[in-house]
């Protein structure tokens, strides 16, 4: 039994996600996905580990357990309500090598550096410049980076840091909620890069990667989502079912300035083409919708899935995955994701 598998019999997960005192957290991740990061995280005995992502408690109360007795872990969140919760259930637990504190964790935490492993259980919009300087020479990172600046284009990276310079050695399916400086209310609405957002008469969303071309009313996002919403026209795609995943991950390496991803409804997300006068985009459910049937953002959309399948619907894990050093006059200071065929 490996040692993911040994300190899951040992930590009880439901105590932690439907504790009785303070009832189930949304804010949690799949156990099975959690241990499959552990896995890949490799901890030791010993080692000093920091997560960011408090959520129930669970993943840090597995991280606990292995590093044992002589390592520790540093929890942050910035959801105080999480991080007082999950310290009093460890507590509880007579765990004493493990501290959850509020703050926001793209910024890390000095006071405890050197980190030996670093996991994220949350998306930050790029690899932050603190997470490289606080782990040791050597260590691993894993976390989920965005691969588009859309919201859930995401994978999941295997990072090691040498000589405070990180290098991808591996990239995973999978994404986390985006890291947010305060608290997330609505956990169906992403926590970024959201151009424009309709909450009657439902919920819907669009994210633009020409936003810097958007005015600063926004027209251009409001009336790219009003042409998927009223009346558009409609075509089922005709492959197989669309693998999402395997789709996401191929038309963010096309690195296209008029990509496009959209919430139409609370449980269908789309990706296509869009620019100030036409838009196109398939939904998980095989859906093309587009502002007509000669449109030229629908022609680049077919363009893009005949690519798609004549690739073989590629996995993620089978790009090369590079970091591109973005410094402090760009934004926040660190590496952005990209990856290429």
């Amino acid at each position: 039994m490996s040692d993911i598998a040994l300190a899951a019999v040992s930590v009880p997960e439901r105590h932690y996600a439907h504790h009785e005192g303070r009832g189930a957290t949304p804010h949690r991740s799949n156990p099975a996905v959690i241990h499959r990061e552990l896995g890949t995280l490799d901890v030791r005995p010993g080692m000093n580990v920091a997560e960011f992502g408090t959520g129930s408690g669970y993943s840090g109360a597995l991280l606990a357990r292995l590093v044992g007795s002589h390592g520790f872990v540093v929890s942050l969140d910035v959801d105080t309500y999480l991080t007082r919760w999950a310290n009093l259930i460890h507590l509880e637990r007579g765990l004493r090598n493990i501290r959850c504190h509020t703050a926001d964790g793209t910024a890390g935490f000095p006071d405890r550096a050197p980190y030996d492993r670093m996991v994220a259980w949350c998306t930050p919009s790029l690899l932050p410049q603190a997470w490289v300087e606080q782990v040791a020479d050597g260590g691993l990172i894993v976390a989920p980076l965005p691969i588009a600046p859309l919201p859930n284009m995401t994978v999941v990276a295997k990072i090691r840091a040498r000589g405070r310079q990180p290098l991808v050695e591996a990239v995973f399916t999978g994404g986390y909620i985006e890291a947010t400086t305060s608290p997330k209310g609505n956990l169906d609405l992403p926590g970024r890069w959201v151009d424009w957002e309709n909450r009657v008469p439902g919920p819907s969303w669009i994210s633009i990667a020409w936003r810097g071309k958007d005015d600063w009313r926004n027209d251009g996002a409001r009336t790219t989502l009003d042409r998927l919403l009223k009346e558009p026209y409609t075509e089922p795609y005709e492959g197989p079912e669309v693998d999402w995943p395997s789709w996401r991950t191929f038309v963010a390496a096309i690195d296209s300035p008029y990509l496009t991803m959209a919430g139409l409804s609370p449980d269908l997300w789309a990706i296509g083409h869009s620019t100030r006068t036409t838009a196109a985009v398939i939904r998980q459910d095989g859906t093309v919708l587009a502002d007509g049937p000669k449109s030229p953002s629908l022609t680049v959309l077919h363009g893009w899935l005949n690519d798609w399948e004549a690739a073989g619907r590629p996995a993620p894990e089978t790009y090369t995955p590079s970091l591109v050093r973005h410094d402090a006059s760009q934004g926040p200071a660190g590496w952005t994701l990209r990856l290429s065929r």
